[in-house]
């Protein structure tokens, strides 16, 4: 599927690339990377995200040129939408009349583009973006794998997750030959977070609760507005909760303002939080995954515990 994918890049010249809505880093780096990949080719391409550049990431290279809308308004001869399972998880207007190329590395990976290239051995998306800037000759320029080995190192939990193996590795090798810096990429992601993010950190560890192996938090919107924390603020507070050295699955649950709840889950291995997050419309990746269900709270989180009793250690 990457030599059709290929071909139908070669075959056009005007690109939009996003991703989805609330981006993570493997979103973010693999955004920024493909565009640049793709000027290397001598497209035109336009990167927008719905939710712009988190803080973290917007030390990146290229990240100054992403377009922050909710609306796809130019004419591009085709979207690219990077670890989407539809056009919905983008939260954007105006792709449904483009042809649409679909790159995607989770296990809940669906089918909703013309041309999908689904590849849940990959170990991120940036994994696949790497091969598709090799098959098409394009150097991978330092600043191009930086966003890569970004991309790479958040979305393995810093290579804990399962999954990572040597493959892994000689992909985040290939990424620091080419002129990524480990220590510099580590310290925009782990020493880059606001004020509002530790105090909203210490309101949701004010409230732990614990059912044998299961850890869960919460923030409620009231704590959001009190904290003045912004939506990714609440990126890795549920690896506090999964820190605890008898925790097997950690939650995070996040209060919308529509009361509605945004379900972060975590899982050392022994549990496939995908599994649990697809029966709730959700997915991911078996350490990592995530869903929305409705409140109130104490409801949500009986929700999801019913799920996790019977597959959690005790």
């Amino acid at each position: 599927m990457l030599d059709e994918v290929l071909r139908q890049i070669e075959q056009r010249d005007r690109f939009v690339l996003t991703s989805h809505a609330r981006p993570d880093g493997d979103a973010v780096g693999s955004a920024l990377a493909c565009g640049e990949i793709l000027r290397q080719m001598n497209k035109q391409v336009e990167v927008v995200l719905r939710d712009g550049v988190p803080r973290i990431y917007q030390a990146l290279p290229f990240s100054e040129n992403v377009v922050h809308a909710d609306r796809i308004d130019g004419q591009y001869d085709a979207a690219i939408i990077l670890e989407c399972d539809s056009i919905q998880r983008t939260r954007l207007t105006g792709l449904e009349n483009h042809f649409l190329i679909s790159i995607d590395h989770h296990l809940s990976g669906r089918p909703f583009a013309h041309v999908n290239w689904i590849d849940p051995r990959a170990v991120a998306t940036a994994e696949m973006i790497y091969r598709l800037a090799r098959k098409a000759g394009v150097e991978i320029s330092a600043e191009i794998a930086t966003c890569l080995y970004t991309a790479v190192l958040t979305d393995t939990g810093s290579f804990m997750y399962a999954g990572t193996n040597e493959h892994t590795f000689a992909l985040a090798r290939e990424l620091v030959l080419a002129g990524a810096d480990p220590a510099r990429c580590a310290r925009s992601i782990y020493f880059g977070h606001s004020t509002a993010k530790l105090r909203l950190l210490g309101a949701a560890l004010s409230d732990l609760h614990r059912e044998g192996g299961i850890a869960w938090i919460a923030v409620t919107q009231a704590e959001m507005e009190t904290c003045k924390a912004k939506e990714e603020d609440c990126e890795g507070l549920v690896n506090y909760a999964l820190s605890i050295h008898d925790v097997e699955v950690a939650i995070f649950l996040r209060e919308m303002p529509d009361q509605r709840f945004r379900v972060s889950l975590r899982s050392k291995g022994e549990v496939n939080v995908a599994e649990i997050a697809e029966q709730l419309g959700g997915g991911g990746h078996q350490c990592a995954s995530g869903c929305s269900i409705p409140g109130p709270l104490a409801n949500a989180a009986e929700l999801i515990l019913s799920k996790l009793r019977p597959v959690s250690k005790s």
